[in-house]
């Protein structure tokens, strides 16, 4: 059988002017994952991220690690279905309709980094809305949209692998949310539900043949875990 690892991005800079640039956590999990598939001489067919720097830097370091190891590496490409949705796009289209009930959501929202568990809570609300596909406004990709941009990216890999082939997916918890939601076929929030709990360079793994897929293991973060450092493990 055929093997795609969905990775997630390592940490993000969150609550800084620009989200898409990995934190030095970020760079530090990214390089403990190359080193740790490089000791189980896991060895890619293709390597793509999607077009955000997180996700590419992520990949960058993770087979520059290999290449170190002396594993073989293909180049990475790049293909924008697996890019993460726009988040900021999603809360500004909601944000009318949340201060109605929730006055205090615009401090929150801008001060993120200050009340992480508040803008946590608001922005799982706002997820909701959207996931719903009750709520939709004019100029906002709807998720029915988002997720069939992530499964033609999928199709696209399956089209032109064979049932050998290794290939990683250097992606983003809400790419990877899609995926496995038209995989398992569950309600997008019961998706979602999981998305909260996908950690930073964790391991998503489908296995496929014939065109025929199927989720074979989910957040795999071990490499992490196995260094007995629990701030290395986190989800934004």
């Amino acid at each position: 059988m055929g093997s795609i690892y969905l990775i997630r991005h390592g940490q993000a800079s969150f609550g800084a002017d620009d989200y898409d640039v990995l934190s030095p956590t970020g760079i530090r999990q990214a390089e403990i994952l190359g080193d740790h598939l490089g000791r189980l001489d896991i060895r890619f067919d293709r390597c793509i991220a999607g077009d955000l720097r997180r996700q590419q830097d992520t990949g960058r370091a993770v087979l520059d690690r290999l290449s170190a190891a002396g594993v073989v590496t293909p180049p990475l490409e790049i293909d924008a279905a697996f890019d993460e949705f726009q988040a900021d796009e999603v809360i500004r289209a909601h944000l009318p309709d949340l201060l109605e009930t929730q006055p205090e959501a615009l401090h929150i929202l801008r001060n993120a980094a200050e009340h992480r568990a508040e803008f946590q809570r608001l922005f799982a609300t706002v997820i909701g809305r959207w996931v719903s596909g009750e709520h939709e406004k004019d100029g906002l990709t709807s998720w029915q949209a988002f997720r069939e941009r992530v499964e033609s990216g999928l199709k696209r890999i399956l089209d032109q692998a064979d049932d050998r082939q290794r290939i990683a997916v250097f992606t983003s918890g809400g790419t990877i949310t899609a995926a496995l939601q038209s995989i398992v076929g569950m309600p997008a929030i019961k998706a979602f539900e999981l998305n909260w709990q996908i950690v930073n360079t964790s391991l998503n793994l489908l296995k496929f043949r014939k065109g025929e897929v199927s989720l074979a293991s989910f957040n795999s973060h071990v490499h992490l875990e196995l260094l007995k450092t629990p701030e290395l493990i986190t989800y934004r």
